[in-house]
């Protein structure tokens, strides 16, 4: 069965020739309500991603992700492998915050927060624009003999386009390492770190491969999201369409002609100027409905805007609205399935607020010896070997830390000079202990046995292990 004519976009990306070639989009230059309201939160979130490694809150980073050293900071809280737990519910937190909005409005979150579009359109095709001129000019380059013109234009673009994208890399480095370790390995000078130097020279060459050719083709080939909108998105889903009940009318699009009755011919308010596909950064006609390339944001809806405007007709033909909206004049309502994702929101925010609120500063891990079997002693003395690790997950030393047996009568001994020891700012203590139990006051040859961490006086932590002892036979 053929595809009908009006359904052919659906055969194959609209960034792909019949050939199967790149078709290289040229978007007109925004300009429009939503186009500055999305420079706004743009600018605001680009502040945000560049400086936020730079940020310190209590001698922390505002944010690392160092999973080579498995350190990991969010908004000036250090987290370690052992409160992965938490990582994980953070994860799942902004998944599920991501389907609630896409199930109410759309792909909103790839048009005004995704880093992809906000890197694409507000800074390399702003820079695109400004070197090498508007829709029209831009073509015309692209078609024209390499001459003095098109090698200055193109190649000062390349590099501009080579430092953003070093810079990027550097902040995205900053990230996984530390900015501390970025400031001190630029100071130092690239030669003196090697190992460093390649992986950067690489993310900035990836980095440039993506804004400079491959562009548009993250959102619609490499990025998962995409794909996951399709299985979201309902009838009462908020998206940016096209309202072809007053674009179309009774007799279709039309041409637009100076006093010409539109309404009594039964034309639609559409005049088929071609400028929302024209100003489209992913080169679709969102006349034809939401699709796979529709990143939602917004430059088509400025452009019809302008074009109503200027011919007296009332603005709107395209905005944001929900199929229903525009087939049945249905209002937004909060659905049932939009309400079972804010429950689970809400349970899984209440649950990592539960789980802050109870992590403690100190992670205490006490490990009998292993190999070793307990040493029968004087006066009926069992001893045992342990090995403990202490992690601070603070910012400041803890000092005067010692151990305490909480469960049984008996003796803590350190295998150190001093029975007290310093626990270094997000630093980790290790060490062996021995513990030595009467052997009347244990059961069996395996017991449970409650150790306390304590800060002078203070109990900051408690731990437990195994603890061995001769098999009883009675």
């Amino acid at each position: 069965m053929e595809t009908p004519d009006n359904e052919n976009f659906r055969d194959s990306i609209g960034t792909i020739t019949e050939e199967g070639k790149r078709a290289w989009v040229f978007p007109k230059k925004p300009s429009g309500k939503f186009y500055e309201y999305r420079k706004y939160v743009s600018y605001f979130l680009l502040a945000f991603l560049l400086f936020s490694p730079f940020i310190k809150i209590n001698g922390n980073q505002f944010l690392m992700f160092n999973i080579l050293e498995r350190r990991f900071n969010i908004f000036g809280f250090p987290f370690w492998p052992q409160d992965f737990h938490l990582f994980v519910i953070s994860i799942l937190i902004g998944v599920v915050f991501i389907t609630l909005f896409t199930v109410a409005f759309g792909r909103v979150f790839c048009g005004w927060i995704c880093p992809q579009t906000i890197f694409m359109e507000m800074v390399f095709r702003r820079i695109e624009y400004w070197i090498e001129g508007d829709r029209g000019k831009q073509i015309r380059l692209s078609k024209q003999p390499w001459n003095a013109e098109k090698i200055r234009k193109k190649g000062l673009k390349s590099i501009i386009f080579l430092i953003i994208s070093f810079v990027i890399a550097n902040v995205f480095l900053a990230y996984l390492i530390g900015s501390d370790k970025l400031i001190r390995y630029i100071t130092d000078g690239p030669l003196n770190h090697v190992s460093t130097l390649v992986p950067l020279t690489i993310f900035t060459a990836v980095f440039y491969f993506i804004f400079a050719w491959f562009r548009e083709q993250v959102c619609i080939i490499a990025c998962p999201y995409g794909r996951l909108q399709g299985v979201l998105l309902d009838t009462k889903s908020i998206v940016v369409a096209y309202d072809h009940k007053r674009g179309e009318a009774e007799n279709g699009r039309k041409k637009f002609r100076k006093n010409e009755d539109r309404e009594a011919l039964g034309h639609g308010d559409c005049i088929d100027c071609f400028q929302c596909v024209n100003v489209c950064p992913t080169g679709i006609d969102i006349r034809n409905g939401t699709q796979l390339e529709c990143v939602n944001c917004t430059a088509c809806i400025d452009e019809c805007d302008h074009i109503m405007e200027s011919i007296n007709l009332p603005k709107g033909l395209i905005r944001y609205a929900s199929e229903d909206n525009i087939e049945k004049k249905a209002p937004f309502k909060i659905t049932a399935r939009i309400k079972g994702y804010i429950a689970v929101l809400a349970i899984l925010i209440g649950l990592l607020t539960g789980m802050l609120f109870l992590r403690n500063d100190v992670e205490a891990n006490v490990l009998r010896l292993p190999g070793q079997l307990y040493e029968h002693k004087e006066n009926n003395i069992i001893s045992n070997v342990f090995t403990y690790k202490l992690i601070n997950k603070t910012s400041s030393d803890i000092e005067n830390v010692s151990f305490k047996l909480l469960s049984h009568t008996g003796e803590l001994k350190l295998v150190a000079t001093s029975n007290d020891f310093i626990v270094p700012s997000q630093g980790i203590a290790k060490g062996t202990l021995f513990i030595e139990i009467n052997n009347a006051a244990l059961s069996g040859d395996r017991n449970k046995i409650k150790i306390g961490v304590y800060k002078g006086d203070e109990l900051i932590e408690t731990t437990t292990a195994n603890f061995l002892g001769p098999r009883s036979f009675k």
